[in-house]
């Protein structure tokens, strides 16, 4: 302690102790005290009380020192400990409840043990002295605190095309309609594949399928493949030359990006799977600011929904629909070339010149030649034993003479590995059991419909709902036939079924294999069938 500070401590203790001894303090002997000080009346009060307080120090006097103020605990440790207790119980819990709330149960309990009730602002003092992301976690979950957490972690250099590719999903933000009768059957779903090297969207398939393994399938194959016949169809003239198969799929932990499917496709072409850490969405953030910039433009166009309903305010979406699924496929096209000219806010370049940059260097990516057989190769798989009539799976039963040399020693076989598209369940791909080829093998009953695998279950349910314990094939297709009527019926009134129906008319056209007994099957990656010979509409019992 300076001697300045030591002198005027003393003087203080020469006038405040004779007053700290007294029972009572007159006003008039703390003004003379105040005035001989030249501190004011209040200052002499807090000096008396803290020489009582006090040790017996001249220390307990010096000025400008406080005895609890700001920075330090004037509670209890009792009341300190209840108080941190009912926090940690009653705030830092995901019912997130108000101050107000844990104010009140910190005063009930003080009260039942008899012990001194802090003020509110005391009890506020310490929950702003937590941790934010302690704070945010506890109360709503690792999200929460994700923008104040750092990113961690060493970014990998990616140095070439495709060498890593992430693939996301979302809601398209806008009303799509059907083609027939131009009314609103709902949004539909988008499966985008962003290159990290060039940042070009290198595939995109929009469909009102649910996300699945099909999904990812499909934007693989897109991704794989040629555009320029898709480009074609569509009636749209853009440059789209990012193709190829990627080295790495980067992948959230969504269930369709760990089927058994995706990772044996991508085994099956040396593709490497890696995900994102769990509770670390933003290792994916490449893919979902493409995502957001896009769904940003779609905003613009007639019949979106916007972000959210505050967004979207009065606006009538279903009203103001007017594009089917095929116009926005072809928007959506035109966007994504638009986005390839633009220049990149990281890349400095537009995605187009450094994907051909990343090409003159490391030379043109392999391109998929047979896009059919590719997605065969990522169907979602199913495993069943060969019978003497076939395969029956979901109370369908499929045959082919391809079938009949492994018929003979079925016995001795295992379970079959069997890949089916959902869109279209009329045949199904049966691995041979040395493992080199698909076999195409249809329905045994040529005349059954061809038919997604939804329509199937929706069958069967209501075929359970009727009472119907044991489900055989031909009541199966009669359900779906009677479901399909109603719902041409209702498609004018109801959304739902308009829905169906254009999920119906978008389903890939069936295909019937004709390869004859002992013919040579085809290497995976090869032709999976001939041309589709003319159906008859009704066949002949005998």
């Amino acid at each position: 302690m300076p001697d300045a500070l030591w002198d005027r401590t003393k003087k203080i203790s020469a006038v405040i102790a004779p007053l700290a001894a007294q029972t009572t303090v007159g006003r008039v002997a703390v003004d003379a005290a105040a005035l001989s000080l030249g501190i004011s009346r209040r200052q002499v009060y807090v000096l008396i009380r803290r020489h009582r307080d006090g040790t017996g120090l001249l220390t307990d006097l010096v000025p400008g020192r406080s005895s609890g103020g700001k920075g330090t605990a004037r509670l209890s440790s009792e009341v300190e400990d209840l108080v941190r207790e009912m926090v940690r119980k009653q705030f830092l819990t995901r019912q997130k409840r108000s101050l107000a709330a844990v104010y009140r149960d910190v005063v009930g309990a003080c009260r039942l043990r008899q012990l001194p009730v802090p003020a509110r602002n005391t009890v506020e003092q310490r929950i702003r002295a937590l941790s934010p992301v302690e704070v945010g976690r506890r109360r709503g979950g690792p999200e929460a605190v994700r923008s104040l957490q750092s990113a961690g972690g060493d970014v990998p250099v990616i140095g070439s095309v495709l060498e890593q590719v992430q693939i996301d999903h979302t809601v398209v933000d806008v009303i799509v309609v059907d083609e027939r009768e131009r009314r609103p059957i709902g949004r539909p779903y988008l499966t985008a594949a962003i290159d990290v090297f060039s940042r070009s969207l290198v595939g995109m398939v929009v469909t009102l399928e649910a996300p699945s393994a099909v999904s990812v399938g499909l934007c693989l194959v897109h991704a794989a493949t040629d555009k320029r016949p898709g480009l074609e169809s569509l009636g749209v003239d853009v440059q789209w030359p990012m193709s190829g198969k990627p080295r790495q799929l980067y992948l959230d932990n969504a269930s369709e990006f760990k089927s058994e499917a995706l990772r044996r496709g991508c085994e099956q072409h040396g593709i490497e799977l890696a995900y994102r850490p769990p509770g670390r969405s933003h290792y994916g953030g490449i893919v979902e600011r493409v995502i957001g910039t896009a769904m940003q433009q779609v905003h613009e166009l007639p019949g979106t929904t916007f972000s959210n309903p505050a967004e979207r305010g009065r606006y009538d979406s279903d009203r103001m629909a007017m594009l089917t699924l095929h116009e926005l496929e072809k928007w959506l096209t035109l966007a994504v070339a638009t986005y390839h000219g633009s220049i990149h806010s990281t890349l400095g370049q537009t995605p187009a010149g450094r994907w051909a940059e990343g090409v003159e260097n490391t030379g043109k990516p392999a391109v998929v030649s047979n896009a059919r057989a590719f997605l065969v190769d990522f169907l979602p798989v199913i495993r069943r034993t060969l019978t003497r009539t076939g395969f029956v799976i979901d109370h369908v039963h499929y045959f082919s003479n391809s079938l009949k040399p492994w018929i003979s020693r079925r016995s001795t076989l295992e379970p079959f590995l069997i890949r089916r598209d959902p869109r279209d369940i009329s045949r199904i791909w049966v691995l041979e059991p040395e493992g080199h080829a698909y076999i195409e093998v249809p329905y045994r009953t040529m005349a059954n419909p061809a038919v997604s695998l939804w329509e199937h279950k929706r069958a069967v349910a209501r075929l359970h709902e009727r009472g119907v314990t044991q489900v055989d094939e031909a009541a199966l297709f009669r359900m779906i036939e009677q479901m399909r009527q109603i719902a041409t019926t209702a498609s004018k009134t109801t959304k739902r079924m308009r829905r169906d129906a254009e999920r119906r008319a978008l389903a890939p056209q069936p295909m019937r294999p004709t390869r004859q007994l002992g013919a040579e099957p085809p290497a995976s990656g090869e032709e999976l069938s001939e041309p589709t010979p003319v159906r008859f509409d009704q066949i002949e019992q005998w």
